[in-house]
């Protein structure tokens, strides 16, 4: 059984700086290749579209510790991945804050690892509070943990990312709804907007309509990000949200994205939504993304 962690632990140091940010976006999307193709199994293509999100919040906006994780996360900020299948791309992160020994992102998706193919909690992984993955849930707890938070008289704030094919749930328009009326203004929500799900373009199997007038019907304070594989227009459009919060209205960030970002045989096609490389697939897509702070151990 897996249950020894007792490898060495060599944080990537947190940043602002945009040009640093790209670099661990890079290695992040090189971790999030070899894991899946190691597994044999994963959904590398939202992964890989959603990483300058992940990293920017992480690296360079979330007030966080995590030398001193606990699972109350009470004076720090709280991230919860709603649309848990695109776990590759957090458990790297986790792993280059130093949350987690970086070898053990090698064993994702194996038997009794802590990097189950879903967030879980159950193998006591630090940096995951809430176990996600059914699609609609994990949006409803962190508007609970938002108002924990309020009740704790906590001035952090919970962030959540959900897919454009998970907001298909009836679940996350009543939460829209419940978290403008009770102004949660602690919450920062993002959409990954890549109209790419599993059975295909979102606009064919179920529109989202028009996501920005929908928010801003039920009175949430919208920004809109028309690159959301734009390191710099991600992390201003983040600081934007931050900035917006605390007076009355939850913040969401519309994020268009391109699933499979930057693989040239991955991009904006549904297929590699839950389908890993193979090893000559491998290859050819880590030519194409630099190797920045060097890569897990593993052969391929």
């Amino acid at each position: 059984m897996m249950t020894q962690h007792t490898e060495m632990i060599h944080p990537i140091p947190r940043t602002s700086d945009v040009g640093e940010l790209r670099k661990i976006a890079a290695q992040v999307r090189r971790d999030i290749l070899k894991m899946t193709y190691l597994a044999r199994s994963g959904h590398p293509g939202g992964s890989l579209g959603a990483t300058d999100y992940l990293v920017a919040l992480h690296f360079a906006i979330m007030d966080i510790n995590p030398p001193h994780f606990d699972m109350d996360g009470i004076g720090e900020d709280i991230f919860i991945l709603s649309n848990g299948h695109i776990c590759p791309a957090w458990y790297s992160i986790l792993a280059r804050l130093g949350y987690f020994p970086l070898e053990e992102l090698a064993t994702f998706r194996k038997l009794h690892s802590r990097l189950q193919g879903h967030p879980a909690t159950l193998e006591g992984l630090p940096g995951v509070r809430v176990a996600t993955g059914s699609l609609g849930q994990g949006f409803s707890v962190a508007i609970g943990a938002a108002l924990a938070k309020r009740l704790n008289n906590d001035p952090h704030k919970v962030f959540v990312l959900m897919g454009d094919g998970e907001i298909q749930e009836g679940q996350i328009w009543e939460g829209v709804a419940f978290a403008s009326h009770h102004k949660v203004d602690n919450l920062i929500a993002a959409v990954d907007w890549n109209n790419q799900q599993i059975d295909g373009p979102v606009e064919r199997v179920m529109s989202v309509g028009d996501l920005p007038t929908r928010f801003k019907a039920l009175n949430w304070h919208v920004i809109v990000v028309n690159d959301g594989n734009d390191m710099q227009e991600v992390l201003e459009a983040l600081r934007k949200g931050v900035e917006a919060s605390g007076k009355g209205k939850p913040v969401v960030l519309l994020l268009r994205t391109h699933m499979g970002y930057p693989v040239d045989f991955m991009l904006d096609n549904h297929k590699w939504h839950g389908v890993p490389p193979n090893k000559e697939q491998l290859e050819e897509a880590l030519k194409q993304i630099p190797e920045t702070f060097g890569d897990f151990p593993l052969k391929i």
